[in-house]
């Protein structure tokens, strides 16, 4: 380990709590996960993760599936879709900068189409079946489709952001109550 992770990680550990690790960890989720793989990353002990994670349920943050093998714990994407979309409003970006960024990662993607002749990340993962290819590129075209799958994300989270700009204005005024 280097000496400048060693110094984070020891400033990181001694300014925050277990529980606020987890609530870290809980909240960057991009998959659903268990409670002792939340807990290894957020370095605190198994008993008082699942603690933590069950009011993050209780509150909504978090929902719990116990449909598979093991019970696993995701975010409430809609919130973190709102709250990103949120944060790019705030962000001293401005409209014409995100739309912008909007037409360069579309773009990005109809190049990995025309490329490849493909239409989707997925359809990109099938080319690797191809026995000519090295594994050079294999690499490239993984690490294509998880970008490609990344910008798809981003692109309805920029949109939204572009649409709804004015709603995502912040406001010192209290909402309204309907009558």
């Amino acid at each position: 380990m280097t000496e400048d992770k060693a110094n984070s990680e020891s400033l990181r550990d001694r300014q925050t709590t277990g529980e606020d690790r987890v609530r870290m960890v809980a909240r960057q989720l991009s998959e659903p996960r268990t409670a002792n793989w939340i807990a290894s990353e957020a370095d605190w002990s198994h008993k008082p993760t699942k603690r933590v994670l069950r009011r993050l349920v209780d509150d909504s943050i978090l929902h719990r599936d116990e449909s598979g093998t093991h019970t696993t714990y995701y975010p409430d994407y809609r919130r973190q879709a709102m709250q990103e979309a949120m944060r790019l409003r705030d962000s001293g970006h401005t409209v014409e900068e995100l739309t912008d960024r909007l037409a360069e990662m579309k773009a990005q993607i109809r190049g990995w189409k025309d490329e490849f002749g493909v239409e989707s990340p997925n359809q990109l993962r099938g080319t690797l079946a191809d026995e000519t290819l090295d594994a050079d590129e294999e690499e490239r075209r993984r690490e294509i489709a998880r970008e490609w799958d990344h910008l798809q994300r981003r692109i309805k989270i920029v949109g939204f952001a572009i649409r709804e700009w004015d709603f995502l204005a912040p406001t010192t005024e209290p909402p309204e109550a309907s009558s």
